[in-house]
């Protein structure tokens, strides 16, 4: 897949895009120490009907990484300046799988008049703890360059559930839903991860994060995905942002870790283009169940 470059403000932002050209632009923002590459379940359902849009934060995959402290309000602004380089007035849907759901976040609390929909993945109202994270990725980091192997099962126990971790082990050539393997994880873990001070910048940024007071000004139709068994973002906190929010769809997966968007793709995919269809092509579809 070819990649491109965007000059956003001051910097290069790296893209991606999938799919019809004429079809509604749908966003998709990764999270902490991640990079574009990690959509790879949700992008071959989304691109047979939209024009999704992968890119790397700042800091993050082949982006520019300037050395300096990231905020919230930079990830978001740096969403707008995409959009506006791509010369996108209005994206169907922004879609922020954990920091992603962060940074999207106070992307609407800035901008949501330029999104139809918002889907916030495994996420948390609250930053609390991003300086032990990013202590706990340092130590990864490490890892990853003596043991590439033993650094994915590490993150696996945070990642999935024990049930789909043994289907992972029994076989990690297996394509799970075609998509990927263990060993294409272990493989793309290796390029292009972050340095270690890309993660004290992303650290500094998710400590600041907190909108929950500010969550009921979000008006546009938003859906929210939670793990009945994630450990980064426990259900218990997504379910008090559903009460925040004033236009807002919860639903919780079962037996679900953090992974979820990878281990529980067919699932997740249904549950966000359930949400994105309109008014008219759920009055069709109705239609011609009966």
């Amino acid at each position: 897949m070819k990649e491109f470059f965007a000059e956003v403000n001051g910097i290069k932002i790296c893209y991606q895009i999938h799919g019809s050209e004429d079809g509604d632009p749908v966003i998709l923002v990764h999270g902490f120490g991640s990079k574009k590459e990690t959509w790879i379940a949700q992008i071959s359902d989304l691109s047979e009907k939209y024009k999704v849009i992968s890119f790397d934060n700042r800091g993050a995959g082949k982006s520019e990484r300037p050395n300096e402290t990231c905020t919230m309000d930079m990830f978001a602004d740096d969403i707008i300046g995409l959009m506006d380089f791509l010369d996108i007035k209005k994206a169907k849907a922004i879609i922020g799988w954990s920091l992603g759901g962060m940074i999207v976040q106070h992307f609407l609390l800035k901008y949501q008049e330029r999104v139809e929909k918002a889907a916030l993945l495994l996420t948390n109202y609250k930053g609390v703890g991003g300086h032990l994270y990013a202590k706990h990725r340092h130590e990864g980091l490490e890892l990853l360059k003596k043991d590439p192997e033993a650094y994915f099962w590490e993150g696996a126990i945070m990642s999935f559930h024990q049930k789909f971790r043994k289907q992972m082990e029994k076989d990690p050539k297996k394509k799970f839903y075609g998509l990927w393997s263990v060993e294409d994880q272990i493989r793309e873990n290796t390029i292009n991860p972050p340095p270690h001070n890309d993660i004290d910048n992303q650290a500094a940024a998710l400590e600041t994060h907190n909108t929950l007071d500010r969550l009921h000004e979000i008006k546009i139709p938003t859906l929210l995905i939670a793990g009945s068994h994630d450990r980064l973002c426990p259900k218990s906190t997504m379910e008090e942002m559903a009460q925040r929010l004033s236009n807002c769809t919860l639903k919780v997966m079962a037996k679900a870790g953090h992974g979820a968007p990878h281990s529980r793709a067919p699932e997740v995919n249904r549950i966000i283009m359930d949400f994105l269809k309109t008014s008219l092509e759920r009055e069709l579809e109705s239609s011609i169940r009966v």
